[in-house]
């Protein structure tokens, strides 16, 4: 695929490397290159319109506006001998990117992941069956570090299941709900999420009992009903009292028994004399 502009500064070398920030590779100095900026937005739009076209889809899945509005990578593969062409020419691309699936395994059961996804590949039609497809594939796995098994890949065409099948032997797929495909071996060995601990709890200083709060501790316990009835209170209405009249009997001081608990039995011995008569 031709530009009518020198790739080379803005690619660099046969492997060039754009994530959101859309940096040319001729922009490594402090100087401002807008013109290579622009240039650099023109080809990743024309290889979105090209894969896009393609793949019979309506509109291109990668253009320049998405790339800076996602944390995608591009790996774009060029002719850097310029075999053809004094400016060079680009042989195709690849587009990664990590997202949040849930996807189901073989039992059914949903697993929440965040895998690394094929989102877009294309190598030009004059170039496919010549390897550098499987060249820019095998650059991404070794640049990612990722076994094939472990992608996840979005509405992969006849052609990029071809491919994998052929290349890397991915040709058991694990059905999805969703436009994602995966493959066996996917979920093997596959390291659990941690687990975050739970947030420590400040440390307070323990702080001393309150004289309120003294007080109230040694407050008398009231009894049960109907011993917190007072006899001088009309109805017999329950009243708070103390446990003094539950105590055991104590002598005065005078060595006499205390009249007031005394006085319950003074009563039953009158009523009882009163019937013997």
């Amino acid at each position: 695929m031709e530009f009518p502009f020198d790739l080379t500064p803005v690619l660099g070398d046969r492997f060039c490397v754009v994530d959101q920030h859309l940096r040319p590779a001729g922009r490594r100095g402090p100087t401002h290159r807008g013109d290579l900026e622009q240039q650099l937005r023109t080809v990743i739009d024309e290889l979105g319109k090209a894969s896009a076209k393609a793949q019979g889809l309506p509109a291109p899945v990668t253009s320049a506006a998405r790339m800076e509005a996602n944390r995608h990578v591009l790996y774009i593969l060029r002719d850097a001998d310029g075999r053809g062409t004094p400016k060079g020419a680009i042989v195709g691309f690849l587009k990664v990117g990590y997202k949040k699936l849930f996807l189901l395994d073989r039992n059914g059961a949903h697993n929440e992941a965040e895998p690394l996804c094929v989102l877009d590949f294309y190598i030009h039609e004059s170039l496919q069956r010549h390897g550098y497809g499987r060249e820019l594939f095998q650059h991404m796995l070794q640049s990612e570090r990722v076994d094939p098994w472990r992608l996840a890949i979005d509405r992969p065409s006849e052609k990029l299941l071809a491919f994998l099948r052929k290349h890397y032997g991915l040709t058991d797929a694990i059905p999805q709900v969703n436009n994602f495909v995966i493959f066996e071996g996917f979920f093997s060995n596959r390291p659990a999420p941690p687990r975050r601990p739970p947030p420590k709890r400040p440390e307070e200083e323990i702080k001393p009992y309150s004289l309120s709060e003294r007080d109230f501790l040694r407050e008398e316990a009231e009894p049960p009903w109907p011993f917190n009835l007072t006899s001088g209170r009309a109805g017999g209405s329950p009243v708070r009292g103390s446990l003094r009249p539950f105590l055991p009997r104590r002598d005065t001081p005078d060595g006499q028994p205390d009249g007031r608990t005394d006085a319950p039995q003074h009563r039953r011995a009158s009523s009882l004399g009163r019937v013997g008569r």
